[in-house]
């Protein structure tokens, strides 16, 4: 190959590059309306998603909520007494799960949590700017005809922050389209 293709193919490619970050930061989900779930489903790792899922309980949207990746020795009193919301909500309707370490093992710990409760519907909570690849990482561990309803937190975050997961999101989707 020349250098003038090599050029030309590489110009080609940062163009593309740029057009999906383009679509990426200017097509950010949002949050969803009144639907009803079964249960809500939340990954720790930004703010306000435990609070938007916490809201949405007490609205009654939902009936249960899962947190995943919770810190191992958080418990629900403190959750509670930290976000200003009743015990008894996070007593009777919150489930914690503290295995996942990143997003795909998020993933993987809601699936399970979906699989073992028999849930047909869910809320999905994330930040705005993570929810492609989260919801890329829950739909390819998700077994069955699960409803799921996007429900994304505006994120306040940076432009760097925001290249990084549209790379990430980019480097999950040819990782699954050749199989891992």
């Amino acid at each position: 190959m020349t250098r003038r293709r090599l050029s030309r193919l590489l110009m080609a490619m940062l163009l593309i590059w740029v057009g999906g970050l383009v679509w990426f930061t200017t097509t950010l989900p949002g949050p969803a309306g009144a639907e009803k779930t079964q249960a809500i489903i939340v990954v720790t790792g930004g703010s306000g998603r435990v609070t938007r899922g916490l809201n949405v309980l007490e609205k009654g949207w939902s009936r249960r909520m899962f947190i995943s990746g919770v810190y191992q020795k958080v418990r629900r009193v403190e959750l509670a007494e930290e976000l200003g919301k009743p015990r008894e909500l996070l007593e009777c309707c919150v489930e914690l799960g503290k295995q996942a370490v990143n997003t795909r093992t998020n993933a993987e710990e809601a699936a399970d949590w979906i699989a073992a409760n028999n849930i047909a519907s869910i809320r999905f909570i994330t930040n705005d700017w993570h929810m492609r690849r989260a919801r890329m990482e829950l739909d390819r561990e998700i077994a069955g005809d699960v409803v799921i309803v996007n429900d994304a937190v505006r994120g306040q975050t940076s432009f760097v922050v925001l290249v990084a997961e549209y790379n990430k999101f980019l480097a999950r989707a040819v990782a699954q389209m050749i199989g891992y």
